[in-house]
């Protein structure tokens, strides 16, 4: 009787050569992280694919998840049967039932080995008997035929599908090291931090609140746009910054047009503090170039100098409506449209400084203790940690308030990804 599973199909990681083995474990683990709240029987490779059985009927939920899943390109669903032409003709039949509407179609037989005495010419022939009988209105379609039934000989069985979906493709997270991304309740930074995901880096987000200038509601929108990310992208952990008083203490000393310049070198440079105790390698952010006066040329040079570490804008090339779009579909931009008061409204200047110069830039940067408010934000930094391994969001999370140094606080408390 043949068994529901998934075939999962990967593009990039194929390519990885003498490393690809490598690609594939991390692949299969975090497949097996997002599938943690269904009955996966194994995840194993398989001549080019990976493949997962369940020990109950939930192959069709398990295909949804499994497509947000970074590094898979497509999801197959098919059926596992023996290698007894019975078995198989019947599973193509099942097969090409459940594709849907088509009015053409096509048999491609593979084997992955020689061991079967039937070709895949032979196997085409004989599969494709048996749905012409199955579906006589239908006619056979050589080239771009509406679906394709699919049949895989491998390893002692037999894979059967027509059903076959698109994945976000991309590298396996965890496969690029980790990278601190500036998170917001916005659009734009959720987009940005899930294509630093989609490329295999482990994210680790800052949040930059508003408090106590205004309330905590950014932080619990990050927090859902967190969990509408699972759970194809796992966090481990949230640090929080209340950034609202030390904005207030830049808005009375320095220049008004200067202020978000100001804002923005202290928040960089309290995120790479953080990738520092992270290990990581780099800040992400969701800039994109002269969206907002912050984001032109000068400007993102006068940030950037704060900070020695990369900073990579994955947005920089992209308007506003190709941002929403990805934002739609990887279903963040919901919680993004949300009113919440944040860090990024509060005291925000009239007129800010579109164009800065650096010796300006450098006159009101020395005009209060940098190093001193970064020291004070890391010790006030507030973490949450978010549990590994689990489908549903945790029931409750629960802030906590650091009372160690936040390099402390990572000895303390190990971050748990995927």
């Amino acid at each position: 009787m043949a068994a529901r599973v998934c075939l999962v199909h990967y593009h990039e990681v194929g390519l990885k050569g003498k490393n690809r083995a490598h690609f594939e474990h991390i692949l299969m683990d975090n497949i097996k992280a997002a599938l943690a709240a269904f009955s996966v029987n194994a995840v194993s490779r398989i001549s080019g694919y990976i493949l997962v059985t369940f020990n109950e009927h939930q192959a069709d939920e398990a295909a949804r998840v499994i497509r947000t899943v970074p590094g898979v390109a497509r999801v197959s669903l098919a059926y596992h049967t023996n290698r007894d032409p019975q078995e198989y003709c019947a599973a193509a039949v099942k097969a090409l039932r459940e594709f849907g509407s088509f009015d053409s179609f096509k048999v491609h037989a593979k084997r992955s080995n020689t061991d079967y005495e039937l070709t895949s010419i032979d196997i085409n022939r004989q599969v494709g008997e048996v749905l012409c009988e199955a579906f006589p209105d239908k006619k056979v379609q050589m080239h771009d035929p509406d679906a394709m039934v699919r049949v895989l000989v491998v390893q002692g069985s037999v894979y059967v599908y027509a059903r076959s979906e698109r994945g976000v493709g991309g590298l396996p997270v965890g496969s690029a090291g980790k990278v601190v991304t500036l998170l917001s309740s916005g659009i734009d930074s959720p987009v940005a931090t899930w294509m630093l995901a989609r490329r295999g880096a482990v994210c680790v987000p800052v949040h930059f609140s508003g408090r106590p200038q205004t309330p905590d509601t950014s932080e619990y929108l990050v927090q859902d746009i967190i969990r509408a990310l699972e759970p194809g992208v796992q966090i481990g952990r949230l640090y929080v910054v209340p950034f609202g008083d030390c904005q207030r203490e830049i808005s009375v000393t320095c220049p008004s047009n200067l202020r978000v310049i100001m804002y923005r070198r202290i928040m960089y440079s309290v995120a790479e503090r953080i990738a520092h105790i992270e290990g990581a390698k780099a800040i992400v952010t969701g800039e994109s170039l002269g969206q907002v006066a912050s984001q032109t040329l000068e400007n993102i040079m006068a940030v950037n100098e704060a900070v020695k570490i990369p900073v990579f804008r994955p947005l920089i090339g992209s308007d506003k409506q190709e941002i929403i779009a990805r934002a739609e579909e990887i279903g963040t931009f919901d919680i993004s449209t949300e009113a919440a008061p944040d860090c990024c409204t509060l005291f925000m200047p009239r007129r800010p400084e579109t164009h800065a110069k650096l010796d300006a830039v450098h006159e009101a940067w020395e005009l209060f203790d940098h190093e001193e408010m970064i020291e004070r934000l890391l010790k006030q930094t507030e973490y949450i940690d978010f549990e590994s391994n689990t489908y549903k969001a945790p029931k409750t999370l629960k802030r906590k308030h650091s009372e160690l140094a936040p390099r402390e606080i990572y000895q303390n408390h190990e971050l748990i990804c995927a």
